[in-house]
Formats: structure tokens, sequence, C-alpha cells
């Protein structure tokens, strides 16, 4: 099978699986993770293009978040449908790796694999997680678990654990310093790195505004 073929059924699997996704974690996401990976890789020459889309098309495939936090779910789900498509056995390991360590998980979590793909599907998702792109989704997911807004007796947690990070319930403007404003700085490629930083700008000028208006500034 060729890799465009490999891509292709890939898409329409991923499409099938998250038409009814929530609208922060659905195949738009995928796809701007996808088309941002594909950007971010022309310019690390050694990476694995087959690697690089098939991670990105499959990171959130079963995001644990949704599964009552089982992270199992997503590689077991992406690995399944690669083998019927008969993709090679290296290629699915590390796929699945990327899969299995692509998350945030609250900054505290030690990636037990390592590789330029990874680094790209990881740069490429943090971008999708930042930006005004980053605060939709971010207030989207916000009003999916019904969170308040903002609750200024309710300060961000800086120290999260893993299992804290999953389980957290604090207000949706407490994301931003918990994880979003945090991205930037931990970027992993060149091209990762220069993009965030507009990125990173427009949160920063949101925020501004955002407590203007909650103090009567604005």
């Amino acid at each position: 099978m060729s890799n465009t073929d490999a891509i292709e059924q890939t898409i329409a699997f991923v499409k099938e699986i998250l038409q009814n996704a929530e609208g922060g974690h659905d195949w738009f996401h995928i796809q701007r993770v996808f088309k941002n990976s594909l950007l971010i890789a022309k310019d690390e020459k050694k990476a694995d293009p087959l690697v690089v889309g098939l991670g990105a098309l499959l990171h959130d495939i079963a995001d644990a978040k949704f599964y009552d936090g089982d992270e199992t779910v997503g590689p077991k789900m992406a690995k399944e449908f690669l083998v019927s498509i008969q993709i090679d056995e290296k290629v699915i390991d590390h796929v699945v790796k990327i899969i299995e360590n692509i998350s945030f998980k609250g900054g505290n979590f030690k990636q037990k694999f390592k590789s330029i793909e990874l680094d790209i599907v990881q740069d490429a998702d943090r971008l999708d997680a930042i930006g005004a792109i980053g605060i939709a989704r971010c207030f989207n997911y916000g009003g999916f678990k019904n969170r308040k807004l903002y609750d200024p007796d309710i300060e961000p947690n800086m120290n999260m654990s893993k299992e804290q990070y999953k389980k957290n319930d604090s207000p949706t403007i407490n994301h931003f310093y918990e994880k979003l404003l945090l991205l930037k700085e931990r970027m992993n490629t060149k091209s990762g790195k220069k993009l965030a930083e507009k990125r990173h700008e427009y949160m920063e000028g949101f925020l501004q505004q955002f407590y203007d208006e909650i103090n009567g500034r604005a």
C-alpha cells in the first residue's frame, strides 16, 4: 500500500469515528493538527512523513478524557486499525508510542519515548491549543464540562500531578495558566517555536481584555 493510500484510508476512518465528537476534539481538530504537522515536518528532513501523518491523524482517536481517563483505548484502537490496513509493524509501533506520549498531562509527565516525529506531532497539537483556536477550544470544553468561566477565589494550581490534572474541574480561565500559557516554552522544534510566538501573544492580549472587562475598565 502506498503512503497516500494509507493516509486516505486513515482520514476516512478518523472522520467516521469522530463524527459525533466534542467540538474541540473533532475531525477539524485532527485536520488542523495534520496540516500543522506537515508544515513543521518540511523543516525536519529526517522525519518519516508516513509516521508523522498517521501519528497526527490518530493522536486523538480516543482521547482519555472522554473514556473515564483510560489511556489505553486510543493506542489500542489505532493499532487495530493500522494492522487492519497492513501498515508495517515498525511504523505501527512508532505511531502507538506517539499517541501514548503526546499529551500534556499537567506538564509533570515524563515521556518514555522520544523521536523527531513525536516532537513534530506534539508541537502541531500544542499549536492547536493556543491562539484564537486554542481560546475557542478551551471555552468550548469548559462549557462541555459545565465549568465556571471565572472565579477569583479559585487560583490556578501550577503543581498538579497527572492524576490531579485529569480530574481538575477549576474555572476555564485557570486553564490558561495551568497549561495554555506554558506551551510556548515547551515547543520542541524551531518551526513550532516560531509559530507559537504569535498565538501566545494573542492569548496574552485576550486575557488583558478579559480582566479589563471583569474589572470594569473596558
